[in-house]
């Protein structure tokens, strides 16, 4: 059984906020694979069912971004997960919007959700999908930025990205984490290449 949980703030507060986006793809992930998150226990909003034939469990920890580990180990020892079969889907301020990261394991990387994730679990060797937000433009204070909700023009740019991210983590709970890597983590940089080298010819 996997438990794959996009972080994120409950709340009407902060739906479509940069923050959220894993969220949402959890979201994107529930309606494409039939999984009603119907379920509101262990501090998460969450629902069962299976992606590839895999057993699975969706969850939005309902505890603040920055206490997510409390839903995640909740969960993790009621169903018995390892942490090795807990995928996080989160934001990342350090990968260009849209840009998507995928890790095995390691650290943080500054993330306070993750740092939370990794305290109660006491491991970090659980594979996680970072989505790019960009970088806070200059002036912005930090909280703000990750807080704030997007133009109309990077709103397609982070579905788009979201979907990936969807497809990404059918691919990890079946057991392709090098394809979901190879083929995910490059893909804004080719297309990137592509169009500049059309722009250059």
């Amino acid at each position: 059984m996997y438990l794959i949980a996009g972080l994120g703030n409950p709340t009407k507060k902060y739906e479509g906020t940069r923050h959220n986006v894993g969220f949402e793809t959890v979201d994107i992930i529930a309606d494409s694979q039939g999984i009603a998150l119907s379920s509101n226990k262990h501090k998460a909003v969450y629902g069962q069912g299976f992606i590839g034939g895999e057993k699975v469990i969706l969850a939005k920890p309902q505890t603040f971004m920055n206490l997510s580990g409390e839903a995640i180990r909740a969960l993790v020892d009621f169903y018995k997960i390892e942490p090795d079969h807990v995928l996080i889907i989160s934001d990342d301020i350090d990968l260009p919007l849209g840009q998507l990261r995928i890790r095995q394991k390691g650290s943080a990387g500054g993330h306070n959700g993750l740092k939370n994730i990794i305290a109660h679990l006491g491991s970090q060797d659980f594979p996680r999908i970072k989505i790019g937000i960009g970088s806070k433009p200059e002036g912005w204070d930090l909280a703000d930025y990750v807080l704030s909700k997007y133009s109309k023009e990077d709103r397609v740019v982070m579905t788009n990205a979201q979907k990936d991210a969807a497809e990404a983590a059918a691919l990890i709970v079946s057991g392709r984490v090098s394809e979901a890597m190879n083929r995910y983590n490059t893909k804004k940089q080719k297309k990137e290449k592509k169009e500049k080298e059309e722009q250059e010819a």
